[in-house]
């Protein structure tokens, strides 16, 4: 029997704080009309002191399993993307499985920094596909603001704390069905790596070096530069595989990094911005939550309809990128 997973459910969760550009000039020396001119971001949301990421993680699964009429006990296995776990082990995902009362199945975590919710996906899509797990929660949570360093204003204004979720389901299919673009689910994802370009953004810690957390470190241009290049690559790649062109995709769901690379992927696409899901104002670029998290404030203002295409595309640390292509 082949399968094919579809998503039936997504949610997502913000914490409370709302830190403006306005606040943060009180802290570093930046400026509102700088930060929105350069990124387009006017606020992002920080984590409570006593908020983990599996907080996070665990508050939008809740709402994704209540959008689908589900428990925790209909999950199969969890896949949390993080970078920022709560701790070096046990994986944040055996917290979040708990949390939801998931008593059997398996539950890991995946680290592609903001590429994290397209890789989470492609596990929990060939999980499916194999025939290994019927229902697989994937859940991205970050608290990016336990990792930057708040005197160093070229990074800490771009990124917020968030989590998204969404839950897939084993589709069985019948013959050339599993190659029909048309049909509803997960088309296809498509995941790359670059290992050589990791001085361009990293964190300068960890257990195995510094036994320290560390500090992100990121090389501004360098990451722009090589964003648009790899992650236009990769929407082509996408398109190609299921005989699509750019004409059919109803809504372009990118990571939010900043507004220009989202427009430069747009422009790529020759798709209009009414067209693309565009979050980074409030939300800032919140690393693997930043894509599940514009998708489900697209899904709850009904902006996404059912049969709409749906293009997913990111680029994080590592380098690491990859796109993903769903039929809602």
């Amino acid at each position: 029997m082949a399968y094919r997973a579809r998503v039936i459910a997504s949610g997502s969760y913000l914490p409370q704080r709302i830190l403006t550009n306005a606040e943060l000039a009180t802290q570093v020396e930046t400026d509102d009309a700088w930060i929105r001119q350069r990124t387009g971001i006017c606020q992002r949301h920080i984590a409570a002191d006593d908020e983990l990421t599996s907080d996070l993680g665990i508050a939008a699964a809740r709402k994704a399993l209540d959008a689908a009429g589900l428990s925790g006990q209909d999950i199969d296995l969890v896949v949390c993307a993080t970078a920022t776990p709560d701790e070096t082990f046990p994986a944040t995902a055996t917290r979040v499985q708990a949390a939801l009362g998931m008593t059997s199945g398996a539950a890991f975590d995946v680290q592609a920094v903001c590429s994290g919710f397209i890789y989470a996906l492609a596990v929990a899509d060939n999980f499916i596909r194999a025939g290994q797990a019927r229902r697989v929660l994937v859940v991205a949570a970050e608290v990016f603001s336990r990792i930057l360093d708040w005197s160093d204003r070229t990074t800490c204004v771009l990124f917020g704390d968030g989590a998204g979720a969404v839950i897939l389901e084993a589709q069985a299919l019948n013959g050339s069905a599993e190659r029909n673009s048309a049909a509803r689910g997960l088309l296809s994802t498509h995941l790359y790596s670059d290992g050589q370009h990791h001085d361009a953004l990293y964190v300068d810690g960890g257990p195995g070096s510094t036994q320290t957390t560390g500090f992100l470190r990121m090389q501004g241009r360098e990451v722009f530069k090589h964003a648009v290049t790899r992650m236009a690559e990769a929407i082509d790649v996408a398109l190609d595989a299921n005989d699509l062109t750019p004409g059919d995709v109803d809504w372009m769901v990118p990571h939010q990094a900043n507004v220009r690379i989202i427009e430069a992927m747009a422009k790529k696409l020759n798709l209009p911005m009414d067209q693309v899901i565009v979050t980074v104002d409030r939300h800032a670029n919140t690393s693997a939550a930043s894509i599940p998290l514009a998708l489900d404030a697209a899904v709850t203002d009904g902006r996404v309809k059912t049969n709409d295409l749906l293009l997913l595309e990111a680029m994080g640390g590592g380098f690491t990128w990859g796109s993903a292509l769903i039929r809602w």
